[in-house]
């Protein structure tokens, strides 16, 4: 369908722009993901679609057999014609409805690309803070390391005692531990993204980059456009089926053409037709306080997750002036120890320091990059509409 022939609905879909931008490795991630898609909404959409298209001939005549056994026991074929003249807006509800049904259709599918795509860069997200993590623990091991050489060189020597080195030694336990359990993170994480892609994405590292874009109504919204099409068509076939109609009737026999016009109606009037008819009026304004609660809610969840996403990037800028701060003072340290006016465990108390502020830094990092990933989800902007 293209888009000036589609609804505004399908329009917007199609013409939706995602705020990943090409060539960085989110972009890779998604469109590995997007490749692999089983795609079961398309396949909806595509009958939905089918139907929409038969829905469109409904107002033509339909024809069919009446086969039936008199009570002679003669078989009687007739040929049946039928044309609705009058039908209460019915055909054209049905039609309407079969075109909503086609918009709610394609909001589900391009729901499923943005929500696939989401659930692989948080793996991707995930995948990466665990090997930052586990690279900064390698290197605090190696640091620990030589600080727990130290410490056995002045005990064999009887300057300290063991119990210093006995600190040192189950520092080590506790950040080899660290780091396996950031390996094994990575691995899982990497696993389950592959499982869902078209390629291995083992060798992609670093983040990506997300411009700021408007996608227009989010997706929510548009659902709840599309249902409100939905109810109102199927309150007008509602309306329509409590009303008399009138459609001309043939049938072709044995006996030649026969011909004539009916009143019909689907449902009898009863007493409680008129509480019918005023439910069914409330019902687009019931639809059109649904789209607005919609709205609302779904503004309200984009500025608080914006707020997050404000903060976190504030705090993660702030983290990395104390990393700054406390590598200084750590340099300070070292060469204090150096000129023996400090003892190994100062030094290891201010490595610690340090090391805990940059693994804060990086935790606070990768926060601010979920915390971007689920504003972008939220707004439905992950994946392009025209490539869904």
């Amino acid at each position: 369908m293209k888009p000036t022939d589609a609804s505004e609905i399908i329009n917007a879909l199609q013409t939706r722009p995602t705020v990943v931008m090409s060539g960085t490795p989110y972009a890779q991630v998604a469109d590995a993901v997007i490749a692999s898609d089983a795609r079961v909404a398309e396949a909806e959409l595509r009958v939905a679609q089918l139907r929409a298209e038969a829905a469109q001939k409904n107002w033509m005549p339909r024809i069919g057999p009446n086969i039936s056994l008199t009570s002679l026991g003669d078989f009687v074929a007739q040929l049946v014609i039928n044309q609705v003249l009058f039908d209460n807006g019915r055909k054209q509800a049905e039609r309407d409805l079969a075109k909503a049904n086609v918009e709610a259709a394609a909001v589900t599918l391009v729901e499923d690309g943005n929500k696939r795509v989401y659930e692989a860069l948080s793996l991707y997200v995930m995948a990466e803070e665990n090997r930052d993590l586990s690279n900064h623990l390698n290197r605090a091991y190696e640091d620990m390391a030589r600080f727990e050489w130290v410490m056995q060189q002045r005990v064999d020597g009887g300057v300290s005692d063991m119990s210093d080195l006995n600190i040192l030694q189950q520092k080590l336990a506790s950040i080899r531990a660290r780091s396996a359990e950031a390996q094994e993170a990575t691995a899982s994480a990497m696993a389950e993204l592959n499982a869902m892609s078209s390629r291995q994405l083992n060798d992609l590292r670093g983040l990506g980059a997300l411009r700021n874009s408007d996608a227009g109504e989010a997706l929510g919204v548009l659902r709840a456009r599309a249902e409100r099409e939905q109810a109102m068509a199927e309150a007008r076939i509602a309306r329509a089926s409590h009303l008399p109609g009138l459609s001309a009737t043939g049938t072709i026999g044995d006996n030649g053409l026969n011909g004539g016009l009916e009143v019909t109606t689907d449902s009898l009037f009863g007493l409680g037709t008129l509480a019918e008819f005023q439910a069914i009026e409330a019902t687009k304004e019931t639809a059109d306080r649904r789209v607005i609660e919609s709205r609302e809610i779904a503004a309200r969840h984009i500025a608080s997750q914006q707020s997050k996403l404000e903060a976190y990037t504030r705090q993660a800028a702030e983290a990395e002036g104390l990393t700054l701060s406390a590598k200084q003072n750590l340099e300070l340290f070292q060469r204090q120890f150096e000129g023996g006016q400090r003892q190994v465990m100062d030094v290891v108390g201010t490595y610690e320091t340090y090391a805990r502020a940059l693994e804060t830094e990086i935790e606070l990092k990768y926060k601010a990059a979920r915390a971007e990933l689920e504003l972008a989800r939220l707004r439905g902007a992950l994946a392009e509409g025209a490539s869904i």
